[in-house]
């Protein structure tokens, strides 16, 4: 093979994919959706599909299927779409350092964040939008599972999580702010007030979060290490619903502190003196290690570690 012929082969994408393809491709992967993908950019469904159509043209493969209207990218697509992210990314991060010479403060920032921490998550982002107005931001708040998949596809900026990260994934992972996960029942139930043992609350029906869940792995590693089993009644995946179900006396729950902060002292819930609760967890903050985050991203990882505990409330209830 010759030289000129690598050439050719190499540049073939540059010569024959627009950003502006790059840029819609995105975030059609994104939505799963050449309809939300065209409201997000603010172009017609037809621009948009004539875009992607020619994106497709010039990689050669078939990048998704469309199945009635739902969107489902193939192997290559999910790959492509990864891509798209880093260069955008890299565009991203040349015009915030662009901006940071003329001295203005811009940029795009999007953060994942676990369904827990929508406690927090928009004060901090609120506070921290003060000092940099421009922005684009975006967040997604979602379970444990969505957010490692969003990690995977290198879809956001920052993660915010509560349970330590998988082994698997190479991660950089920072600690800061405390989260502490309590036990917590109906106001007028029995154990409210008792001093409570890991045995006694393991007769008491128990309201459980989704399989994968932080939460869920915790309240089941501490009922194991001491030789006990949970007596899960029902399987909940929000915390909302999990202290609808505790309100309605359905049973006890473990849930973050953090998710009973708007709630008065005298409301509905309780939280129970238990037996090795609180469980002292932590609120991290990750990032795949091999990845270059923005100037802004990187203004918001230093705002968070040094300001980020201060806007989490945890009072006494």
């Amino acid at each position: 093979m010759t030289d000129s012929h690598l050439t050719h082969t190499s540049n073939f994408l540059i010569r024959h994919a627009s950003l502006r393809q790059i840029q819609i491709f995105e975030s059609v992967a994104r939505n799963l959706s050449f309809t939300r993908a065209a409201e997000e950019l603010h172009l017609t469904q037809p621009t948009v599909s004539s875009q992607v159509k020619s994106l497709v043209e010039a990689v050669d493969m078939p990048l998704y299927e469309q199945i009635g209207r739902q969107v489902h990218l193939t192997e290559v697509g999910e790959q492509v779409a990864c891509a798209c992210r880093d260069v955008i990314n890299e565009l991203s991060n040349l015009e915030s350092m662009l901006d940071d010479f003329r001295g203005m403060k811009r940029g795009r920032l999007r953060i994942s964040v676990i369904s827990t921490a929508k406690y927090f998550a928009p004060l901090v982002l609120g506070e921290f939008c003060k000092t940099y107005p421009k922005i684009e931001l975006g967040l997604k708040i979602t379970n444990r599972e969505n957010v490692f998949k969003r990690i995977e596809q290198n879809m956001d900026d920052l993660y915010i999580l509560g349970h330590i990260a998988p082994e698997e994934l190479s991660l950089n992972t920072l600690a800061f702010a405390p989260n502490p996960l309590v036990v917590i029942a109906p106001k007028n139930h029995p154990l409210v007030g008792q001093k409570v043992s890991l045995k006694r609350l393991a007769k008491e029906p128990f309201l459980m979060r989704e399989k994968g869940s932080g939460i869920r792995l915790t309240v089941e590693k501490a009922f194991e290490d001491k030789g006990l089993k949970v007596n899960e009644r029902l399987t909940l995946d929000s915390n909302e619903a999990v202290k609808q179900c505790v309100v309605a006396e359905l049973g006890v729950a473990c849930v973050s502190k953090h998710a009973l902060q708007l709630h008065s002292y005298d409301g509905p819930v309780a939280i129970l003196d238990v037996e090795g609760f609180p469980i002292e967890k932590q609120w991290n903050i990750v990032y795949p290690k091999n990845k270059h985050l923005s100037v802004i991203a990187a203004e918001f990882l230093k705002f968070l570690m040094e300001k980020g505990n201060d806007y989490i409330s945890l009072e006494k209830h």
